[in-house]
């Protein structure tokens, strides 16, 4: 088997939440366990960080993976969906995992396999399975695992991390984890273990009770984030005054703002077990992208117009992608948005009407089989005010955006990540 064909059997030969939603969900820890025992507990080598959210998450993750890194420690970072190659998903120093490991992986499952006919792990379950066993195999100091989906029931919750983190609550995948911010929440503190100091980035307060209840029930320090002041640059953010001294952040925006506040203090708790020094956090925090490979989080991909790229694909990150919108002063903004078809996209429309009088609008679609239409995105966007252009194909349509912003002009390219896995305008040469 080739990597190719390995990469061929995971998305075939399992239930993929990407190619059919939430029919690959499989609520439960059981077969998460039983993968876990087979592979001999591989977690149970390394210390972990658990970081679960609905937004700011990955960010999240990865930044303390970038300050780990600085730290002088082998750090091991899980996160997920991937944007254009399976193998970002695990890294360790920011390297993807090989195509040779992942080939090893895919070869013995199917092996064990056919000693465990009745065994039928979900994509996400036996892919959690093979980071645990790789960042084993590598001898990580430490790994920083991001939760799938949810947290009391995601495969990711066998570990026992030596701190947990959980950015913020916003109404996402409300068919599967709650439609009320509190049932949400329920979810993401399923994260909370016993004894295992919890930081909370963000919070209401019907969410604050609920993490404060899971936080006592479990005997489990918990820290509300405090709010660092920073200062969006049109490049970087920055943190004039932080436990670590000034801090220059290479991760911009106001989202960004509020992540940096749940890595301080995630950091902070960290010292209680781990050296960390302030330098560290600097230097993390200011090359996050170059430590981790992260993208897709306000990503600048071209010049000549400016076209920025993110994976804002739910209320929540919408509400801080119409702040951006408005603070951008060019009177040429192009928006070009596609998502996926099982998404609730009324408030992303609602909050998008806000700026459809500063703003042209191309609706696209992800080429995954759960994207959306372009033409039924237009149309559902239309019956709530907002007219635009159709262009299927991203590529076509951020090329169209880009003439007509001129030289001068703003593009923004958001929504699902499968969007963003299309386009093929990184580093600013068109297709």
């Amino acid at each position: 088997m080739n990597y190719n064909e390995a990469i061929d059997f995971l998305y075939n030969s399992l239930p993929v939440f990407q190619n059919i939603g939430p029919g690959a969900y499989k609520p439960g820890l059981d077969t998460s366990r039983f993968l876990d025992d087979l592979a001999g507990n591989p977690h149970r080598k390394y210390p972990t960080i658990h970081v679960a959210g609905t937004n700011g998450k990955g960010s999240t993750a990865h930044s303390l993976a970038a300050i780990l890194r600085k730290a002088g420690y082998n750090v091991g970072l899980y996160t997920s969906p991937h944007i254009y190659d399976f193998r970002e998903r695990i890294r360790v120093n920011g390297e993807k995992i090989s195509e040779e490991a992942v080939v090893d992986y895919v070869d013995r499952w199917v092996n064990i396999k056919e000693r465990y006919p009745q065994l039928t792990p979900s994509f996400f379950e036996l892919t959690s399975t093979m980071a645990l066993e790789y960042f084993a195999s590598q001898q990580v100091d430490i790994a920083v695992i991001e939760t799938g989906l949810g947290g009391r029931l995601d495969s990711t919750n066998i570990i026992m991390p030596i701190l947990s983190v959980i950015t913020n609550i916003s109404l996402d995948h409300t068919s599967l984890l709650g439609d009320t911010h509190e049932a949400i929440a329920r979810e993401k503190a399923g994260i909370i273990k016993p004894g295992v100091p919890v930081v909370i980035g963000e919070w209401r307060a019907d969410t604050a009770e609920v993490f404060r209840s899971a936080a006592e029930r479990n005997n489990a320090p918990i820290v509300f984030a405090k709010q660092v002041e920073g200062i969006v640059k049109a490049d970087h953010n920055e943190y004039p005054v932080t436990p670590f001294g000034p801090v220059r952040g290479e991760l911009r925006g106001e989202c960004q703002l509020r992540n940096a506040s749940t890595v301080f203090a995630a950091v902070e708790e960290l010292r209680r077990k781990m050296a960390i020094p302030d330098e560290a956090v600097r230097a993390g925090m200011e090359d996050v992208t170059g430590l981790t490979g992260l993208f897709g989080r306000w990503s600048k991909v071209a010049d000549s117009p400016v076209t920025i790229c993110d994976t804002g694909h739910n209320q929540g990150g919408w509400e801080l992608l119409i702040k951006e919108i408005k603070s951008v002063a060019n009177p040429m903004k192009q928006l070009v948005i596609g998502f996926v078809a099982d998404k609730d996209l009324t408030h992303i429309l609602e909050l998008i009407s806000e700026v459809k009088e500063d703003v042209d609008v191309w609706f696209s679609s992800p080429s995954c089989p759960r994207g959306l239409s372009a033409q039924a995105l237009a149309e559902k966007a239309l019956s709530m005010g907002i007219d635009g252009q159709t262009e299927p194909d991203v590529n076509e349509a951020v090329r169209k955006a880009r003439e007509a912003a001129g030289k001068e002009g703003f593009v923004l390219v958001a929504g699902s990540n499968f969007l963003i896995a299309d386009m093929k305008w990184i580093g600013g040469n068109g297709v």
